[in-house]
């Protein structure tokens, strides 16, 4: 009796069909590693496109709500796009000729002065080293430090000696992004002016009884996705505008360029702090100790306001998800796509979520179902 439920709970009579299911699908793989030559053309192409489509998806989920309350208050969605982009052109004017020329300068003098302050910290170190009471303990750290890190101030002066052998792939590089930036918005505008036809179009591609299931998986992705877009980018603008004041109440150096840096990397989710933290932990420690402290409370004070304030009331618990996984998922997508993977990792991870929580609940109603006889559903859960 419990080998036939067991049988009836890995599929029954479909156990056979589902094994030569997945033999094909093995097979199919090995195929096309042999002749994946044949997609390179493909691969091409979307590597040329996908720049352009995730940024237009980001904006798309941060400026439709706006573009949607303004058709709510009958203003015509294609009138609402472009008053949306106006604005936004002028407001990228005014931050462009207004903060450039300041996080211009201090980047400049951060990046001259920054062979001195490793110097700096190294001479610090050695003399703290060099302590009686505590040099046993730092012996192997000292040498470690001294090993790799004494070096740095030369290898960072060669490598920008050495800029101009990297010409090539520097305007390789800024030629992708100036592609990018020059067609994600036409992409943008036309995913705000048309992503609703968008999904209607895609849903009608599959047959009439998988589309009320499809338009439910979109719109669970949509809510995930964009809830969580929506809410990181708030995130790190008021972790970006609470350090600036933080640090401009210190007399901290580079404020502007550190908040801004803050601001960016808080958009991944835990690792992105401790990146931040570490040039001001450095531009502190040339300084003093006092400054050190300093840079401690308002670091602690932001980061208090954050997980007690600012991100419960926006990113609320939508997301659902454990921070220990968020980790992981940082880690492998950081490792299997790099820089791209520790941005998009969440996104991605939320739309697989989605999907599989949806294909094991249909799982759940299906293996009910195989119970359900004259005893009743969950007949086999009371024996």
């Amino acid at each position: 009796m419990m080998e036939n439920r067991f049988m009836r709970f890995l599929g029954g009579r479909n156990l056979i069909f589902t094994l030569c299911i997945l033999i094909l699908l093995g097979v199919l793989i090995f195929i096309l590693e042999k002749i994946s030559f044949i997609f390179e053309p493909f691969i091409i192409i979307f590597n040329t496109i996908i720049g352009p489509v995730i940024l237009a998806f980001v904006l798309y989920y941060l400026l439709n709500p706006i573009v949607d309350f303004l058709e709510r208050n009958r203003v015509k969605r294609l009138y609402g796009i472009i008053l949306l982009f106006l604005l936004i052109i002028s407001a990228f004017t005014v931050l462009i000729t207004v903060l450039v020329p300041l996080i211009e300068q201090q980047i400049v003098s951060f990046a001259s002065n920054f062979p001195d302050y490793m110097k700096h910290l190294l001479s610090k170190f050695n003399d703290l080293s060099s302590n009686s009471r505590i040099s046993p303990y730092m012996h192997d750290l000292q040498k470690w430090v001294n090993t790799n890190l004494s070096d740095l101030p030369n290898k960072v002066g060669d490598y920008l000696g050495n800029f101009t052998t990297r010409l090539k792939s520097i305007i390789d590089t800024i030629a992708s992004v100036a592609v990018i930036i020059m067609t994600f918005p036409f992409v943008l505008f036309f995913l705000l002016k048309d992503g609703k036809h968008f999904k209607q179009y895609f849903i009608r591609l599959f047959p009439p009884r998988y589309r009320s299931s499809l338009k439910e998986i979109i719109e669970k992705m949509n809510v995930q996705v964009g809830s969580y877009i929506q809410g990181q980018m708030i995130v790190a603008s008021c972790i970006g505008v609470l350090l600036f004041i933080g640090y401009n109440i210190i007399g901290l150096e580079y404020a502007l360029v550190l908040a801004c840096t803050a601001a960016v990397t808080s958009v991944v989710p835990y690792l992105g702090p401790m990146i931040a933290i570490s040039p001001a932990i450095i531009i502190a420690l040339v300084d003093s100790p006092i400054m050190l402290l300093k840079l401690a409370v308002v670091w602690m004070a932001v980061q208090f306001l954050e997980g007690h304030f600012i991100s419960p009331n926006i990113m609320g618990k939508t997301m659902q998800i454990h921070p220990l996984t968020i980790i992981f998922v940082l880690l492998s997508a950081g490792n299997m796509l790099g820089i791209v993977g520790v941005i998009l990792g969440i996104p991605m991870y939320a739309i697989l979520k989605v999907i599989v929580q949806f294909l094991y609940t249909k799982f759940k109603i299906r293996y009910n179902l195989y119970f359900q006889d004259q005893h009743g559903p969950y007949e086999v859960e009371k024996q």
